[in-house]
């Protein structure tokens, strides 16, 4: 029997999601495996390194249940970015550290003050607190036996790429994303390390490949462990918020992908990096290929918050997500209804900042809340949009993604706030479907990105602004833009009040 399928594995902070593809992009099969958070200290989000392979060997043998894995042609791989994941220098695990954890906040805090400037002209990037060399320097710092044992740094998805195929590597978009690669040269560099005070962890750094590289073969070992077949190639892969642009159609100069999800992600791609402080990340995905970045922990995380706080709270039965689309739907809009912050786990601008309703009315019911809600995570994006137009990014179309595009009025209202045409992908798992595509490309199915991406994604809608609702949240942005200003002060001095 030919291969027909390719198999695609998305490692998310908890979740390990093994999908299977046909050639033309289409689901076959889907196992999602739910990991262990560890939070051994205010500020710490870990998990046990060893779960990951142990979870991810659960999701493949789950996925294949049923499937000759004979068909799978190829394997790619995708998985967030930043946190830290360790290997001894035998190859066994050593720490496992979450993109969500804030150990280093105070040492990229100094960091920032000392070199920032200087990190940002090599790197792109600003030192941040869950970046992986501040956490590499914190560890460097308070742990100095672990820094000591270390062997390989890796991300998450390279934790697999080596049980699955005995290789040691990663891949340009995972470590540019994190700020240890020189760009636009895309590669590493002792005096990048240097300013990090890591001058002494460049053996720690694995083989770097483009992520449509195959990295090695699945050994007989990891076939046993996994109903694979031996030999299968395995491809580098991509930093989740890359592979799930392409997952969900986007490609090419001057393509944005916003993902409506926990994380506010808006990327522009460019054959260029940006160079503009105010933004955010710079991912390299190949020669002369790069998604410009400005994000924060501001989009649907709100809704979650607010669903398992307030609807939730006294056993709420049935669909809770439904409830909220029905009161929106319902609630009348006019141009003085409230408005909100989606800063319940601080902005872009700092952990200060602070969520809130504002000028509510007597007349007001839950839905003109869930509305502002929906609105003012909608604004928040529309201005991370603008930083990456500020920075040069010229937009020419949008493709949406994540948890957001469920509803069927958010996706609308992005494009009401953005002004902008927006388009939804078919896709649900849009990260593993980028592995698969970095799986094709690498095994020669397809001969570009471009020609994978055509040939493998769909989209299932393309909404349009409405003028009369654009010009209407135009007016409305431009208030909350300065009522944010205004809070600032205010955010300033509850955050020292929190202090001890």
């Amino acid at each position: 029997m030919a291969p027909d399928l390719l198999l695609g594995i998305d490692f998310g902070n908890t979740v390990v999601k093994a999908v299977l593809f046909d050639f033309a992009g289409r689901q076959v099969a889907r196992r999602g495996v739910d990991g262990t958070t560890l939070k051994p200290a205010p500020g710490m989000v870990e998990r046990p390194v060893a779960e990951l392979w142990a979870n991810a060997r659960a999701a493949i043998s789950g996925c294949l249940k049923g499937i000759d894995p004979a068909r799978i042609a190829a394997i790619g791989l995708a998985g967030h970015g930043n946190g830290l994941y360790l290997l001894d220098k035998a190859g066994a695990p050593l720490l496992g550290i979450q993109s969500l954890d804030s150990r280093a906040a105070a040492l990229a805090a100094d960091l920032d003050a000392s070199v920032g400037a200087e990190l940002h002209a090599i790197c792109g990037q600003r030192p941040w607190p869950s970046q992986t060399p501040a956490l590499l320097a914190w560890v460097k710092a308070h742990q100095p036996k672990v820094y000591a044992r270390a062997g390989t740094l890796c991300f998450a998805k390279d934790i697999i790429g080596w049980h699955l195929t005995g290789e040691r590597a990663t891949e340009v978009s995972d470590m540019s994303g994190a700020g240890l690669l020189r760009l636009p040269e895309v590669g590493y560099d002792a005096g990048l390390l240097s300013l990090y005070g890591l001058s002494d962890a460049m053996p720690m750094l694995p083989r770097l490949c483009q992520p449509t590289e195959v990295v090695g073969h699945v050994t007989p070992a990891a076939a046993s462990a996994t109903g694979l077949r031996a030999g299968i190639p395995v491809v580098a892969g991509y930093f989740d918020v890359v592979a799930s642009a392409l997952g969900s159609g986007a490609i090419g100069p001057g393509t944005a992908s916003i993902v409506l999800g926990s994380w506010s992600i808006n990327q522009v791609f460019a054959d260029t990096p940006a160079r503009d402080p105010d933004v955010f990340m710079i991912a390299a995905f190949g020669p002369g290929r790069f998604a410009n970045m400005d994000n924060s922990a501001t989009s649907a995380v709100n809704l979650e918050w607010y669903v398992r706080t307030l609807i939730e709270r006294n056993g709420h039965k049935g669909d809770a997500f439904a409830q909220v689309n029905a009161l929106v739907g319902r609630a009348a809009m006019a141009a003085a209804d409230p408005m909100f912050h989606p800063f319940l786990y601080g902005g872009r601008h700092g952990a200060h900042q602070r969520g809130g309703f504002y000028g509510l009315a007597g007349w007001h019911d839950e839905g003109h809340l869930l509305r502002a809600l929906y609105e003012g995570v909608a604004f928040e994006h529309r201005r991370h949009v603008e930083v990456l137009r500020k920075a040069g990014s010229g937009i020419g179309q949008v493709f949406l993604s994540g948890g957001g595009t469920r509803s069927p009025h958010w996706p609308q209202m992005m494009a009401d706030v953005l002004g902008l045409p927006v388009r939804l992908g078919s896709a649900e798992e849009t990260g593993a479907l980028g592995g698969a595509i970095a799986a094709a490309v690498g095994t020669g199915l397809h001969g570009s990105e471009e020609a994978a991406v055509a040939a493998m994604t769909t989209q299932r809608a393309v909404l349009l602004p409405d003028p009369d609702r654009k010009s209407l949240h135009d007016r409305r942005f431009a208030v909350w833009q300065r009522m944010t200003t205004a809070m600032e002060p205010f955010w300033a001095e509850l955050a020292e009040l929190g202090r001890p």
